[in-house]
C-alpha cells in the first residue's frame, strides 16, 4: 500500500486525503495542532469544510510534521498561498529529497509574485518539485464524479511516481514537464473566475461570458508565456480545462466573490462572510505586479484589481473594458 502525507485540512486537502484513501492509499493528514487533530480523528470527518463525509479507515490524522513527511512516498501541500511559505518552513527539517513534494495550491505569493514551487525550492533547497493542477472542483471529486488533473515536474521520474499513486478510475492524472505553465494556469484562472461571477451576477448571458472567458485565457497565456511556459500547456487541463470548470461552477469561491461584487458589496464585506479563501483575490495582487515587471498587458486582471482595491465601480469597469479599442484577436 502506497503512503501519502497531506499538509492542510482545507477543503481541497481533505478532499485529496479522502479520495486517495478510497483508492487504497494509506494517508496521513496533518492538522494545525493537537486540538484540531483530536477533533477530526474523533468525528472521523471534517465537519467544517466537508460535513457528512466520513474518513476511510486508512486515513490517519496527525499533528506531527515529521509523521507526514518521513517515510511517505509523496507529500501533498494543500494550504492557502498566503500561508504556504510558513507551512513549508515548518516541515523543512523533515523533507526527503528522494520523495516527491507536490504543491496542490493554486496561487501566487503576495509581495514576491512567486509561484508555490519557487517557494518550495527556496525553502527546501530541492531541485525536483511537483505541482498538481486541473479542473478539480472538490465538491464533485468528493462525490466520486470523474475528474482529471496534471502533475508537472522537471524530473519525470518523480512526476510518474506521483501519477502512479494518485491516478484512479475516477481521478485520471497526466504528467508534463511544464511547471510554469501548469502553475500559472491554475493560479491565474481564479482572476478570470472573479469576472465570470460578475458576468453571471449581472445576467449578461452565455455569449458575453464565453467571450470573457476566452479573452481571459488570452491574458493567462500572455503572462504564462512571458514567464517561460509552453503556450500549448494553457490549452490543456491546467489552462482551459481549469478555467472552464471554475468559471462555470457556482460552487467556486472565486465565482462567488464575483457575484457579490456585482451586487455592490465590497471586498471586506464579502470575505467576512466566507469560511474558505478565494485565491483569486491575492492572486490579483501578485499577478498584476508580475505583469508590470514583465511588461505584459492584462486588462482584465488590472480591472479586477481596481474594483477590489481601488473602489472602481463594477459598472464603470465594464464600460471601460467594452470601450477598449478593438485590435486583431491574436494581438489584443
Amino acid at each position: 500500500m502506497a503512503k501519502v502525507g497531506i499538509i492542510g485540512t482545507t477543503t481541497w486537502g481533505t478532499t485529496l486525503a479522502i479520495t486517495l484513501a478510497r483508492s487504497n492509499v494509506a494517508v496521513l493528514l496533518l492538522a494545525r495542532d493537537e486540538k484540531e487533530a483530536y477533533v477530526l480523528d474523533q468525528k472521523r470527518e471534517n465537519a467544517r469544510f466537508i460535513p457528512g463525509v466520513k474518513f476511510p479507515n486508512n486515513l490517519t490524522v496527525t499533528y506531527s510534521p515529521e509523521d507526514v513527511i518521513a517515510g511517505v512516498d509523496i507529500t501533498l501541500i494543500a494550504v492557502p498561498s498566503r500561508s504556504f511559505r510558513k507551512n513549508i518552513q515548518a516541515i523543512a527539517s523533515f523533507a526527503n529529497p528522494h520523495s516527491p513534494i507536490v504543491s496542490a495550491t493554486k496561487g501566487l505569493e503576495v509581495g514576491t509574485s512567486k509561484r508555490m514551487t519557487e517557494i518550495l525550492k527556496e525553502e527546501l533547497g530541492l531541485k525536483c518539485v511537483c505541482v498538481l493542477s486541473g479542473p478539480n472542483l472538490a465538491s464533485e471529486i468528493i462525490q466520486n464524479k470523474p475528474s482529471s488533473a496534471v502533475i508537472a515536474s522537471p524530473c519525470n521520474d518523480m512526476a510518474v511516481l506521483a501519477q502512479s499513486i494518485m491516478n484512479s478510475n475516477n481521478f485520471r492524472v497526466y504528467t508534463t514537464d511544464d511547471v510554469v505553465g501548469v502553475e500559472l494556469g491554475g493560479a491565474l484562472k481564479n482572476i478570470i473566475a472573479l469576472g465570470s461571477g460578475v458576468c453571471d451576477g449581472l445576467g449578461f448571458g452565455n455569449n458575453a461570458k464565453a467571450a470573457f472567458i476566452t479573452r481571459g485565457l488570452a491574458e493567462i497565456s500572455r503572462l504564462a508565456v512571458a514567464s517561460g511556459a509552453n503556450p500549448l500547456t494553457l490549452a490543456g487541463l491546467s489552462g482551459m480545462g481549469d478555467l472552464i470548470a471554475t468559471c462555470s461552477s457556482t460552487s467556486s469561491r472565486n465565482h462567488f466573490v464575483g457575484v457579490q461584487l456585482s451586487r455592490g458589496m465590497n471586498l471586506a464585506e464579502i470575505t467576512e462572510k466566507m469560511d474558505n479563501v478565494a485565491e483569486g483575490v491575492d492572486t490579483t495582487l501578485a499577478a498584476t505586479r508580475l505583469a508590470d515587471n514583465l511588461c505584459v498587458d492584462m486588462p482584465i486582471a488590472n480591472t479586477a484589481y481596481d474594483i477590489m482595491f481601488r473602489g472602481l465601480s463594477v459598472e464603470k469597469a465594464i464600460s471601460d473594458l467594452l470601450e477598449r479599442v478593438p485590435r486583431g484577436e491574436r494581438l489584443d
